[in-house]
C-alpha cells in the first residue's frame, strides 16, 4: 500500500492503494465518482476515459502510482452546470445520449482533441475517436454533436 496525491478536477486527493490499482477503481471506488465507466477493463471501449494532463487516457489501464502530482479531470470537472463545456453542449443540443454508457470516452475523448486539433477535418476526427464504442449506434450523431462544438470552441 502506498499513498498517492494528485488532483480530481482541480481538488486535491491522496488514495492509500496498492500502487498498480488502476486509476478507474481510484476514482469510482475510493472518490465515489461515477462518471467514468468501468466497460471493458482492457482499454479498448473508452468508456473510461479522464485527461490526465490534458490528454485523455483510458483510466482502467493507468496504474495509479503514475498519476502522482497530477490533473485528473473527468466529465464532471469538464464544465460546470452553469458553464458546461462546448461539447456537452453539443451532445444535449444533438440528443445523443441513448443509453449514456459510452458518452464519457466520447465526450472526454473528443473535448481533449478538439483542443489540441480546433481545424480538424471529418477524417481526423474520426481517427481520433478510433476504438471508442457505441452500443447504441449513435455514431451519426455523436459526430454531428462534436461537430456543433468545434464551431463554438472555435
Amino acid at each position: 500500500m502506498a499513498v498517492t496525491q494528485f488532483q480530481v478536477d482541480g481538488k486535491k486527493v491522496k488514495i492509500d492503494s496498492d500502487p498498480q490499482m488502476p486509476l478507474l477503481y481510484a476514482l469510482r471506488d475510493d472518490l465515489k465518482l461515477n462518471n467514468p465507466k468501468f466497460g471493458c477493463g482492457l482499454a479498448q471501449c473508452g468508456a473510461c476515459t479522464v485527461h490526465l494532463d490534458g490528454q485523455a487516457v483510458r483510466s482502467c489501464v493507468i496504474p495509479v502510482s503514475l498519476v502522482k502530482d497530477k490533473k485528473v479531470t473527468t466529465l464532471a470537472g469538464l464544465g460546470t452546470p452553469e458553464k458546461p463545456h462546448p461539447i456537452q453542449v453539443a451532445f444535449v443540443e444533438e440528443q445523443v445520449p441513448q443509453c449514456g454508457h459510452c458518452i464519457n470516452g466520447w465526450v472526454m475523448t473528443a473535448a481533449a482533441f478538439l483542443k489540441k486539433n480546433p481545424k480538424a477535418n471529418d477524417a481526423q476526427i474520426r481517427d481520433a475517436l478510433q476504438g471508442l464504442k457505441c452500443r447504441c449506434g449513435t455514431h451519426v450523431s455523436i459526430l454531428r454533436a462534436i461537430k456543433r462544438a468545434q464551431t463554438q470552441m472555435a
